[in-house]
C-alpha cells in the first residue's frame, strides 16, 4: 500500500469554507489528506499578529512538513470574513504577505495563495 500524501492548508475557521479548501486541496495538491490550521481570519494573524500567534502557525507547519511530508502549504482568505473584516483587495495582500513569510520559514516546500469567494468557490491566487 502507498504512504497517504499530506498537503497543508492555513484557512480561517469559518465553517463555510472548510470543505471547499479540503476539496480544491486534495484536487491540486494530489493528495489523500489535508492538515488543516485554522484561527479567525489567519490570513491576517500571520502577517500582523504577535510573534507568538505567528510561532505557534509555525509550530503546527512544521509538524504537517515534518511529521507528514507535506510539501505544499497554501494561506486562504474568503468572503464575508468575520476575522478580518476587510475587503478583497486588503484580503489578497494579506495573503499575498503571509506566502512570502511561509516561503522564508519553509523554502523547500510550494506555497500558494488561494481566495474562496462569495459562491464557495476555490481560486489560485497569482501574485
Amino acid at each position: 500500500m502507498a504512504e497517504a500524501k499530506f498537503v497543508t492548508a492555513l484557512n480561517c475557521m469559518d465553517g463555510r469554507v472548510q470543505e471547499p479548501v479540503v476539496k480544491w486541496m486534495k484536487e491540486y495538491g494530489n493528495a489523500d489528506y489535508v492538515d488543516m490550521i485554522t484561527e479567525p481570519g489567519l490570513d491576517k494573524l500571520l502577517c500582523e499578529g504577535s510573534e507568538t500567534i505567528k510561532n505557534l502557525i509555525k509550530d503546527k507547519i512544521t509538524i504537517s512538513i515534518e511529521k507528514h511530508d507535506s510539501n505544499l502549504v497554501a494561506i486562504a482568505g474568503h468572503y464575508d470574513c468575520a476575522g478580518n473584516p476587510c475587503d478583497k483587495d486588503e484580503h489578497f495582500r494579506h495573503v499575498q504577505e503571509c506566502v512570502k513569510v511561509v516561503k522564508e520559514w519553509f523554502p523547500m516546500v510550494e506555497v500558494i495563495g488561494i481566495w474562496v469567494n462569495e459562491n464557495w468557490e476555490v481560486e489560485k491566487l497569482e501574485f
